[in-house]
C-alpha cells in the first residue's frame, strides 16, 4: 500500500489545488501551491481537441506548505500562492494547470497538475452538457494519506477514510498521464492460466503515480469523450458533479446530457435533478459504468461522506429519521432508491470483467440482441454480433439488471427498479468475485468481497446456491423513454476507450445517440 503524502526536501515536486472546481469567464482562480523547489513555470492550457495555452507565469518564491496528518479529510488550508483572472471571452471547457521545474530540461515531465472547468456564461444552443464525475475522482484521490478505499485513516478497514475534503490536490495521474500509461484493464487477455496482473498498479509503483490513478479522473476517462466530441464538431459545455446541487437548474436548457467513464458516487440530490430533467423532456446518454454508492456532500460541498460497506454500523444517520441518506449502495433496502430507476441499470447486478482475476478471458465486447434498435442504425451489426472487443469496452466495471431470456432475447424482470418499457439492446456477462487456480489466490486484489456484500444487503447467507448466484452478473446497453424524455445507457466504464481508439461500432452508436438526442 502507498499513498501520496508530501514531505519537504527530496526531488523537485509541486502540488496545487484551487478554491473551486468550476468557474465562469471573468472569475478569478485562486491557486494554492506547495513545492520543494522555489521556482516554478506555471502554464494553464485548454485541454480540448486542440491544446491551447491561455496563461503562463514564472513563480520565483514558491514555498513548501505544511500538510496535516489528516489533510485528506480536513483539507490543506494552504495560503493562496497565485491568482489568475479569467478573461471575459475565455472559451468554456477543461483547463489544466501545469507546474514545471524552471531549471529542468524541456523534455522533463511536469512536476504536477491541477484541473478546473470554465462553464459557459450561458448554455450554448445545440451544445451537449457533459457532467464530470468529480465525486468519483475524489473517492479515488489518495492525496494526503487516504481515499474511500485505502490509506492511513485510523480505525477503518484498509485505512480508508469515510470523509474526504475537496480542498487538496488531485492524486498524481488523475489529471495528466504520459503516453503509454496502462489502463485499469490489461491490454491483452492471458493466453493461459497465470496469476492475475494489475499492470496499472505495477506501473504506478515503478513511476511514482497514485495507486488508483487509472480508476478515476480526467486523464483516463472524461477527457477522451470530450476530445472526441469536439473533434467531431460537437459543442460541449462542461459541468462538475457538484453543479447539480445548483438551484438554478443547470441541466434544463440542454437537449442532451452526457455522463462518461467511471461514474460511481452520487448524492440523492444529483439523482433527483437528473430524474426531473428526463421527466421534463430531457435526454440522458450515460456512456459510463459502476452506478453504485449514495454519498452526502457537506460543508458547502467541500466535504464528501461515504461510509460504503460500513454504513449500517458507522454512518451517523443509520439510526435516525434520515436513514434514507445512508451512504451505502443504492440497492440497500435502507436506502430504498434502486439505481435502475434513474439509468436502467445498477452496479451490483453487473460488477467486473476482464480485470485482474475477474473473468480475465472475457470477450471484452457487447453481444447485440436487438439490432433493429435506432442506436445500431447504419452500423451493420446483426443479432449475435460482438462489438467493442478490440477496444475492450466491456471491461473493468459494468452495470446490469435482473433479466430473463425468452425466444433468444433478454428481458428485464422488473425486480430491481428497471422501468417497464426498458429494452436490453446488447449485453455480456460479468462477475462479482475473482476466481482462478488455488495457487493464484494470494494475488487477488479484491477477491469475492463484493459478492459477499451483495448477499449481506439482500439479507441472505453467502453459501450453497447463493454463493454462485451472488457472484454472477451481467453488463448491458439499455434504452427507455420516460414521458417525453429518454435515457440511453451503455453500462461500462470503458466505453470511452472505444472512442479513444476510434472503434467504428462504438463511435457509430455514440453518433446515433447524440444525433437523436440533440434533435
Amino acid at each position: 500500500m502507498w499513498v501520496e503524502v508530501p514531505r519537504p526536501g527530496g526531488d523537485p515536486a509541486a502540488w496545487c489545488y484551487s478554491d473551486r472546481r468550476a468557474y465562469r469567464p471573468g472569475d478569478t482562480v485562486e491557486l494554492c501551491l506547495s513545492a520543494t523547489t522555489s521556482e516554478l513555470d506555471l502554464r494553464i492550457y485548454r485541454d480540448g481537441a486542440r491544446e491551447e495555452t491561455v496563461h503562463h507565469a514564472r513563480l520565483t518564491a514558491v514555498a513548501f506548505q505544511p500538510v496535516a496528518e489528516d489533510s485528506y479529510r480536513t483539507g490543506c488550508g494552504w495560503s493562496v500562492s497565485a491568482t489568475v483572472p479569467l478573461p471575459d471571452d475565455l472559451p468554456p471547457g477543461p483547463y489544466v494547470v501545469e507546474m514545471r521545474d524552471h531549471h529542468a530540461p524541456g523534455n522533463a515531465h511536469p512536476l504536477g497538475h491541477h484541473f478546473f472547468v470554465v462553464r459557459s456564461p450561458a448554455p450554448r444552443p445545440g451544445a451537449i452538457a457533459q457532467v464530470l464525475a468529480t465525486c468519483t475522482w475524489s473517492a479515488y484521490d489518495d492525496w494526503g494519506g487516504a481515499n474511500h478505499y485505502f490509506g492511513l485513516h485510523p480505525g477503518t478497514a484498509r485505512g480508508r477514510s469515510p470523509v474526504l475534503s475537496t480542498q487538496r490536490p488531485w492524486a498524481r495521474g488523475q489529471i495528466w498521464l504520459p503516453a503509454g500509461a496502462p489502463r485499469m484493464v490489461t491490454e491483452h487477455r492471458p493466453r493461459g492460466p497465470q496469476p492475475p496482473r494489475y499492470e496499472f498498479a505495477e506501473w504506478a509503483y515503478l513511476h511514482g503515480y497514485a495507486k488508483y490513478y487509472a480508476a478515476a479522473g480526467w486523464a483516463s476517462y472524461e477527457r477522451h469523450f470530450f476530445r472526441w466530441a469536439e473533434a467531431q464538431g460537437y459543442e460541449v459545455d462542461l459541468l462538475v458533479q457538484e453543479d447539480l446541487h445548483d438551484p438554478d437548474e443547470p441541466l434544463a436548457p440542454y437537449r442532451c446530457v452526457v455522463f462518461a467513464g467511471h461514474d460511481e458516487y452520487w448524492t440523492a440530490e444529483m439523482r433527483t435533478r437528473v430524474d426531473e430533467y428526463v421527466t421534463a423532456g430531457g435526454h440522458v446518454a450515460r456512456f459510463a459504468g459502476n452506478f453504485m454508492w449514495q454519498i452526502r456532500l457537506e460543508d458547502q460541498l467541500r466535504r464528501q461522506v461515504a461510509y460504503k460497506y460500513d454504513a449500517a454500523t458507522r454512518d451517523p444517520v443509520a439510526a435516525t429519521g434520515a436513514r434514507h441518506l445512508l451512504t451505502g449502495a443504492w440497492e440497500d433496502p435502507a436506502v430504498g432508491n434502486p439505481g435502475a430507476t434513474t439509468f436502467g441499470v445498477n452496479a451490483l447486478r453487473g460488477m467486473y470483467a476482464g480485470f485482474g482475476a475477474f473473468a480475465p478471458r472475457s470477450s471484452r465486447g457487447y453481444t447485440v440482441f436487438r439490432p433493429e434498435h435506432w442506436a445500431f442504425a447504419g452500423t451493420g451489426l446483426g443479432y449475435a454480433d460482438t462489438f467493442g472487443d478490440e477496444a475492450a469496452v466491456f471491461s473493468y466495471e459494468v452495470d446490469g439488471l435482473d433479466y430473463d431470456f425468452r425466444d433468444g432475447l433478454p428481458h428485464p424482470r422488473g425486480t430491481d427498479g428497471a422501468p417497464e418499457n426498458l429494452e436490453i439492446l446488447a449485453m455480456n456477462w460479468s462477475t462479482a468475485a475473482e476466481a482462478g487456480r488455488e495457487v493464484d489466490e494470494a494475488h487477488f486484489m479484491l477477491g469475492d468481497g463484493d459478492a459477499r456484500f451483495r448477499a449481506g444487503i439482500a439479507g441472505e447467507p453467502y453459501s450453497g446456491e447463493n454463493r454462485g448466484r451472488f457472484r454472477r452478473g451481467a453488463g448491458m446497453i439499455v434504452s427507455f423513454p420516460r414521458g417525453p424524455g429518454e435515457v440511453f445507457t451503455a453500462g461500462t466504464c470503458e466505453w470511452v476507450n472505444g472512442l479513444r481508439l476510434q472503434d467504428p461500432y462504438v463511435t457509430g452508436v455514440t453518433q446515433n445517440v447524440l444525433q437523436r438526442f440533440l434533435r
